[in-house]
């Protein structure tokens, strides 16, 4: 995986920006003006998964509702025939999607046609759409070809991802693999290319752009800058000019991007973790913002005897409009549960509340006590019941929560996963450990045999020596008695002799979590989280490899892990392969101090990634 850390100070966010474009789009490409009273021009929208990929973490089907969406379809589904709407397309430009559109215009599906591209479409496709066009006698009815550059998706306001519907693509695996061709790298290369190029357009900025040698991400970057480049040459049609950039976007400086190769930190992604949203994304089915839940309903009674009822599946979004989460994903898990606690006792005083002055108003003169209260509680009741929709609101996040938060708990209580992650700090950050690896890995209550795997991975990828042949052959008889695949051991094994040749171990700072205790409020008996025996563990700043090189890179600070980096600068005239930077100014925003925005060209949780560790080991 290629990381992309982008720093400077955006006046507006990327999920912003991204939102705003798709906005224009949905508009017929013509700015959405937020106030504007009347109707909305009804339309349906036609995407395929990238397109959809795109617009589900940001846009609800409210919000497209608002926009004049009354249907919204996927490309390659079978679509009746809605004569009198127009349709906006929003796909990319691929052989098969360009013969399904050309197919809708032969058809007649639709009153006019808006096609959005996502990616820029070649002149060869679009040719192929204009003889479609005039095939099928529907010219005048290709209202608009607009190439869209939003091939990106943006999780939160600094986080982007550049693939899901194929990232196996541009994955871990398919970047390592011993057998892969020039010719797939260079695939591989140009999509991640494509996707960064999109995000700078869209953030509407030119970088400048640092990476390490001899890695993917040095193809990464020299693709890059050349395509920055050609754009920047080509002033008539330069994409970063004009009504895109716009007044102070980036106020004084330009953004500083970092490129960073997977193969720098292996121990960070297997690392179990303890913060609230990195636990849903770890022992939870979470994707694109979205959690999906099991909920299973107790025992049913059958003729046959009792048998578990029928496992609901519930999805929740947790997005950046959800308060809860935003304030909270990044607290620690015990922390996370005290919250929800609270939250729930708050809400349960202003429903009695609510309950209370409804029951008043509605005994009429039963009680002459009530009565005299009445004038005095008319004002507080309206009060009351015009706060109805927010309290609904602040109940369904409780409960949203609740559920989410009940199940990290189970598989926290059911793995032991607050043991794994103090013990793995302890190795990370090289303390002494009170207790021994064998002893975790032969505990048959603690962890899946992957949590033992994980555990072992990180103790072989930081030990500053690795272990003796005979302990080895210890820890790796125990692994198998745990059930354990030992095909990851086998790539790390290759991937850290080579890395030995290539630089010295990664290091990772001397930080430890700090134990405090049980919790107090969460342990009482009416809380609906039941913390026994879990560690109130307290989170301390860990300084990961990545943070450092950033650091580094951002301060110019002069350092042997970063010293030797590239430096790109596609604004200059000549290409540079220099790795003298010119701007020798640190990249911080003033008073605002450091924006930082995170990219991958995949988001992985610890399983997938075992997964290709295990398929890159397999003989």
């Amino acid at each position: 995986m290629v990381g992309a850390k982008m720093a400077g100070a955006a006046a507006a966010s990327i999920r912003e920006r991204q939102t705003v474009a798709l906005k224009r789009m949905l508009n017929f490409n013509v700015p959405h003006v937020k106030n504007s009273t009347g109707e909305p021009v009804w339309k349906v929208l036609i995407y395929d998964r990238f397109g959809q990929d795109i617009i589900s973490p940001l846009l609800s089907v409210k919000e497209l509702r608002d926009m004049g969406i009354t249907l919204h379809l996927l490309l390659h589904s079978d679509r009746d025939p809605i004569p009198d709407v127009p349709a906006v397309y929003f796909v990319m430009p691929t052989e098969e999607n360009i013969d399904r559109i050309c197919q809708d215009l032969r058809n007649q599906l639709y009153e006019s046609y808006y096609l959005n591209f996502i990616s820029a479409i070649s002149r060869s496709k679009l040719e192929d759409i204009a003889n479609a066009a005039l095939a099928a006698s529907a010219v005048t009815q290709v209202a608009k070809v607009f190439d869209q550059y939003l091939n990106f998706i943006t999780l939160e306001d600094d986080m982007f991802v550049l693939c899901n519907q194929n990232k196996e693509l541009v994955s871990y695996r398919a970047i390592n693999r011993p057998d892969i061709t020039d010719t797939e790298m260079e695939t591989v290369m140009d999509t991640i290319v494509d996707s960064l190029f999109c995000f700078f357009v869209t953030l509407g900025a030119v970088p400048i752009i640092r990476c390490s040698r001899g890695t993917a991400a040095e193809m990464v970057a020299v693709k890059l800058d050349k395509k920055l480049r050609e754009n920047l040459r080509d002033a008539r049609n330069s994409l970063f000019t004009g009504d895109t950039l716009g007044a102070g976007q980036f106020s004084f400086q330009r953004p500083l991007l970092v490129l960073i190769d997977r193969n720098i930190d292996l121990a960070t992604p297997l690392h179990h973790t303890w913060t609230y949203q990195a636990l849903v994304h770890d022992v939870l089915d979470f994707h694109l913002n979205r959690v999906n839940l099991e909920e299973s309903s107790g025992m049913e009674n059958s003729p046959a005897g009792a048998r578990p009822k029928r496992k609901n599946k519930k999805s929740y979004d947790l997005t950046p409009v959800d308060k809860f989460w935003q304030k909270h994903k990044g607290s620690p898990f015990p922390e996370v549960a005290e919250s929800v606690q609270q939250e729930l006792e708050s809400y349960r005083a202003q429903e009695d509340e609510v309950k209370r002055l409804k029951s008043i108003m509605g005994l009429e003169g039963e009680d002459e006590g009530a009565i005299s209260m009445l004038s005095d509680n008319t004002a507080k009741l309206t009060s009351a019941v015009s706060s109805l929709p927010e309290l609904l609101e602040k109940k369904r996040l409780i409960d949203l929560h609740t559920n989410v938060a009940t199940a990290v708990l189970e598989h926290i209580k059911a793995r032991k996963l607050d043991v794994y992650f103090e013990y793995e700090e302890k190795i990370m950050s090289k303390t002494t450990l009170d207790k021994s690896l064998l002893d975790i890995i032969s505990d048959p209550d603690a962890g899946t045999p992957e949590d033992k795997m994980r555990l072992f991975l990180i103790y072989y990828i930081s030990a500053q020596q690795a272990p003796s042949e005979a302990d080895l052959e210890q820890y790796k008889k125990a692994l198998t008695d745990a059930g354990c695949n030992l095909n990851p051991l086998q790539y790390i094994k290759q991937w850290k002799a080579f890395a030995k040749m290539a630089s010295a171990p990664t290091s990772y700072g001397n930080t430890t979590t700090k134990p405090m205790g049980l919790l107090s409020r969460v342990m009482n008996t009416g809380s609906q989280f039941v913390m026994e025996g879990v560690k109130n563990l307290v989170l301390k700043q860990q300084n990961l490899p990545v943070t450092r090189i950033l650091d580094n890179l951002m301060e110019m600070k002069s350092n042997p892990e970063t010293d030797d980096y590239r430096y790109f600068d596609p604004k200059m005239l000549r290409g540079n392969d220099s790795s003298v930077p010119r701007n020798k100014n640190p990249f911080q925003e003033g008073k605002q101090g450091k924006h930082i925005l995170y990219g991958c060209s995949e988001l992985f949780n610890a399983t997938q990634f075992i997964k290709q560790l295990s398929q890159l080991g397999q003989k």
